[in-house]
């Protein structure tokens, strides 16, 4: 057994030795969402009260997030061994003394900006960091959060925010990038802002979804939820006592349905958020793949619907068309590097497109290490013949997180012994990977 709570560099495994080439079995539970987790993280900031959220992941990426925000004062306990966390804000945050090295390993810190502008005139924060996927503009935040009366001007690796006194409502907004986080940080400017904000061309995706839910239970009316068009209807003041409990995370889902197909094994995830795994299901179907499932039931949250999935060992063929993420309700970007080492054990050649980011499809051609062939056609673009022979092999993970799972999956399928290094980026997004693995028979020994 072993700990991944807290810093990875003291409390997990640095590296992970795999014994490949056997079958899984078993049943294993989703954790819930890391990205709405750590977006509800960032919205407790607009209530005085006390925030108590339910089985949130023990993962890096939310350490990260409350090292920040014990930085700046607020008290936060955890409550219970499942995840059970409260969040107290303090009567004033102190941004003269935010813990620089946290917030620079975190994209989520950007979520910041939306509730902050509320209460602080002036304020600083660091650049946002997190996995390495290319150059990811902050700019569609910028352009949305002006209509708030923020600006920011970037000196010496921060942002220098500046929020008017006196601001026209917003009315209606237009975000310039259909993104989670853009989305996220324009309905939490208008959740105090008190007037009327329609948001078009919003994420509907999953964390947006639970974002909603969680200002709802806080007073704050938000029609559309689910759609591309939000209306929200801001309160000047938050105070209040909530217990929410965010959805289980659609990308933890899909990366273990995702060990079943390549393992060859018959596993039953359970939990899984079905509505945001629906295209990845039907595109895999298509490649080949059986699979049976419960009748639907709602997560904790009330609204969510969860199924249990049981895959089934099935010959896979190649996609009939190239593989290419699209936002909510579309293939979800997070999941698309799954569907490399998928199609590496199917018959034929598959096209994926990774549009979005500039890096990251150069990442997988790190399952070549392992048997795969893998062939990088552009920064986007790769073709992905097969099957493939696997072999065991010894990679270093690369600075991203999906393609570093992608790795691992691999691994579990490789004749021999692999070992993969410096997995600490793999503990930023998922609480016990390995040794959830682990119970289902996979032979994995941190080191």
């Amino acid at each position: 057994m072993f700990d991944y709570g807290g810093d990875p560099a003291t409390t997990g495994p640095r590296h992970l030795r795999v014994r490949g080439g056997t079958a899984l079995t078993g049943s294993i539970d989703v954790k819930t969402s890391k990205n709405a987790g750590v977006a509800l993280l960032c919205a407790s900031l607009l209530n005085r009260g006390p925030t108590v959220l339910r089985r949130v992941a023990r993962i890096e990426e939310v350490n990260r997030i409350l090292r920040v925000l014990g930085s700046m004062g607020v008290a936060y306990e955890w409550l219970s061994p499942e995840g059970d966390l409260r969040i107290q804000p303090p009567e004033r945050l102190d941004l003269t003394r935010v813990d620089t090295d946290a917030a620079c390993r975190t994209r989520s810190i950007i979520m910041f900006l939306g509730p902050l502008l509320h209460d602080y005139h002036q304020f600083e924060l660091p650049f946002a960091g997190g996995c390495e996927l290319g150059d990811r503009t902050v700019e569609p935040h910028l352009t949305a959060l002006r209509r708030f009366g923020l600006s920011v001007e970037r000196s010496q690796g921060r942002y220098c925010a500046t929020v008017k006194e006196h601001v026209e409502p917003p009315g209606t907004i237009v975000l310039t990038e259909r993104g989670d986080t853009v989305t996220a940080n324009a309905i939490m400017a208008a959740a105090r802002f008190p007037d009327v904000t329609v948001i078009r061309n919003a994420s509907c995706n999953y964390q947006v979804q639970d974002l909603c839910w969680y200002l709802e239970q806080l007073g704050v009316r938000i029609d559309g939820v689910g759609t591309t068009t939000l209306t929200v209807y801001g309160r000047e003041e938050i105070d209040e006592p909530v217990d929410y409990a965010p959805a289980e995370d659609p990308i933890e889902a899909w990366s273990l349905v995702s060990a079943a197909i390549v393992t060859e094994s018959e596993i039953t995830v359970r939990r899984t958020p079905i509505e945001f795994v629906e295209i990845e299901l039907a595109l895999a179907e298509e490649m080949g793949l059986a699979y049976s499932r419960s009748e639907e039931y709602l997560a904790a949250n009330g609204r969510t619907r969860l199924v249990d999935l049981t895959v089934h060992p099935s010959p896979l063929r190649a996609a009939a068309d190239k593989i290419h993420p699209m936002p909510f309700p579309g293939l979800n970007i997070d999941n698309l590097p799954f569907f490399a080492v998928i199609a590496s054990c199917a018959e034929g050649g598959t096209m994926i497109h990774d549009w979005v980011y500039e890096n990251r499809a150069i990442y997988l051609t790190e399952l070549n290490r392992l048997g795969a062939r893998v062939k990088l056609l552009d920064p986007h673009r790769l073709q992905v013949e097969g099957p493939v022979r696997w072999t065991g092999g010894e990679v270093v993970c690369p600075p991203a997180l999906r393609p570093a799972v992608v790795l691992l999956l691999a691994m579990l399928r490789a004749q021999g012994v692999s070992e993969l290094r410096h997995v600490d980026v793999i503990h930023r997004g998922y609480e016990q990977l390995a040794e959830r693995l682990q119970l289902l028979g996979a032979e994995i020994e941190p080191f």
